[in-house]
Formats: C-alpha cells, structure tokens, sequence
C-alpha cells in the first residue's frame, strides 16, 4: 500500500492522453467519449500500479487542461475563442464564480474504487485563474475579489475530495516562481502580495485527516536568482503541507528555494525532466539529490518529474512511451534513496 506519510514516488497528475481517448473526443459522441474516459482512466491507474507511484491520478483524461476542473464547473467565466502561446485556451471573468455542483468527486469515486494506493487530485490554484481570467470592466471590481470567489469554490471542493478518499490534492500556480526573483516579472493582473493571501485561502482546511495532504506547485522552473525573503515569505502565508520544487538544472537557484523552506513543510522535488525525452544520467542525479539532503531531511521528501506531461491535452511535451521512461527513472532513483521502503 501508499505510504499515507510521505507519497514518495509523485507525479503532476496530467499525462499524454492515449490515442484512442484523442480520437473518441474527437468525434463529438457524448456516450462513447464517457466510455473511453473511463476506459482510459482504468488503463492509466494499471499503469501507474506497475510502475510503483505512491498516488494514481486520472491523468486529466476527462479534461481539456489542468484548469478545466474549475472552468468546466463554474458560472461567470467565458471562453473567448482565443488560444495563447502555450496552447491554453483563453477564459475571461465576467461575474464573480460560483459552482454547477461538486468538483471532480466523480473521477475521485472512480479512482478509489480501482486501487488502494492514494488517490491525488490536481487543480489550479485561485491565484493563477483569477491572474489569467481577470480583465479590467469587464464585470468583477478587482482580481483580488476574483481570487477569493475562486479560493472558496477550490477550498470547499478540496474538502469534499478529502471526504471521499482522496489523500493528496495539489494546487498548481505556474505564475508564483516568478515572482521569487532578485528582480520579478510584472505580477500581471494579481500582485505577489493577493496571490499569496488568495492561495493561502485555498489551502486553509478545518479538519486534515491523518495522511493528508495539500501540496503547491508554485512553478516549472526556477528564477535564475532567488530572493530569499520572498520565498520565505511565499512558504510562510501559503499554508500548504508539500512544496513540489524544480529540481532537475541543478542550478543554485534550486537549492536555494530548498534552504527557504520551513523544516515543517514536505518537499517533492522535480528532478526528472518531463520536457525532453531523453533520460537523465542517473549518478548525475543522485548528486543532486545528495546536496538536497545536505539541506532536508529526506525523510520528509519526494521525488517526481518536472511538471505534468500534458498539461493542455492536445500539446503533450512527450510521447506515452518516453512518458513511461521517465516515471520509471523516477521509481528507480526512489529506490536508489529510499530502498524500498514505500
């Protein structure tokens, strides 16, 4: 079974959607995308049990990117039919939110029926819809009044996934890392100081049954420089139990995220590569991870890739296969530094 503790061996929760799924979506036929859903989220728990992963997630299968739990789920926000650079379709707030019903507790029924080992769930965090769905009159006063509309709905569908089994839910806010540099982007729409308090709402719970957690992944990469009292200050207000970090450049920028951590706080750390196929020199690695435990304690770590592999379902960064090489290096160097002790 899971270690309920730790959750050694993680991933981002998206994976490359398989051909089959692709083509059912495709063709527009509600009943057989259903069945191909659900085929295919019984295909991609088998394999994450094959390959040892301490948590199964859905993949993202029923999804179109990692936002659409919320979007596809919530009244006020509208698509307007554009499409960014990273493939992520364009969604603006017209009102403040509220939910059509429950979030994901269908797919989490659906996972804990199928294995023991820990269901995980991810959502994007409040802060990054709001700073990527906010827009000046177009009907909601400010992004911070957005953010904390969206905090409720993804705080209250946290606490029903938890209800249901889940034991793992990652908040996902691309936009967080940064802002931890020496000298930070434009913060857009929401400033460092609202995405924090937005976030910190998201991940307040009343109750965590034991073997719970509510992890952030506050970015794919870190700054080249690290500002520490900003990083601290984003692990002290963001409440969260897991931080999951880069940590496959082996950059100083990477440790130094690690040094600004609480000792009371897990970390998983990123360190295989989900954007190129090739794997990574396994002793080169364990360095990595060497120089991490000089700085935590790896009992209270993880290990897993980088970042999800298909984040938007119709750009995946590789293929199913080099998907599955990847998450077996990622078991392998669990075991290089845990034994077997899952």
């Amino acid at each position: 079974m899971a270690d309920t503790f730790n959750y050694r061996i993680d991933h981002h929760g998206s994976l490359v959607r398989p051909a089959g799924l692709t083509a059912a979506r495709a063709a527009g036929d509600p009943r057989a995308r259903a069945a191909a859903e659900r085929g295919a989220v019984e295909e991609a728990v088998a394999l994450q049990r094959r390959l040892r992963s301490t948590v199964v997630t859905d993949g993202d299968f029923p999804r179109e990117d990692f936002r659409s739990a919320v979007l596809d789920s919530v009244t006020g926000l509208r698509r307007t039919g554009r499409t960014g650079a990273d493939g992520l379709a364009d969604w603006v707030a017209e009102s403040l939110p509220k939910t059509d019903g429950p979030l994901l507790t269908d797919w989490a029924d659906v996972l804990t029926g199928l294995t023991v080992i820990a269901p995980k769930v991810s959502l994007p965090s409040p802060a990054y819809l709001a700073a990527t769905t906010y827009r000046p009159g177009a009907g909601v006063a400010s992004a911070r009044e957005l953010g904390e509309a969206l905090a409720e709905i993804v705080r209250t569908a946290t606490a029903l996934l938890v209800a249901r089994g889940v034991r793992l839910v990652q908040l996902s806010n691309p936009l967080l890392l940064d802002q931890l540099a020496v000298d930070p982007a434009a913060p857009g729409a929401l400033s460092f100081e609202d995405a924090l308090a937005v976030d910190a709402l998201a991940v307040r719970l009343d109750e965590r049954p034991e073997g719970v957690r509510i992890a952030m992944a506050p970015g794919w990469a870190a700054p080249d420089t690290v500002d520490r009292a900003r990083a601290e200050r984003l692990y002290a207000e963001v409440g969260a139990d897991r931080w999951v970090l880069p940590f496959d450049r082996g950059t100083p920028a990477e440790l130094d995220l690690l040094r600004a951590l609480p000792e009371d706080r897990d970390v998983c750390l990123g360190v295989v590569d989900a954007t190129v196929p090739d794997l990574e020199d396994i002793d080169t690695v364990m360095t990595r991870i060497d120089a991490a435990g000089e700085i935590k304690d790896l009992e209270d770590a993880a290990v897993s890739p980088s970042r999800g592999f298909a984040d938007v379902a119709s750009r995946p960064l590789l293929t199913a296969e080099e998907q599955r090489r990847k998450l077996v290096l990622v078991e392998t160097l669990a075991r290089y530094v845990w034994g077997n002790e899952f």
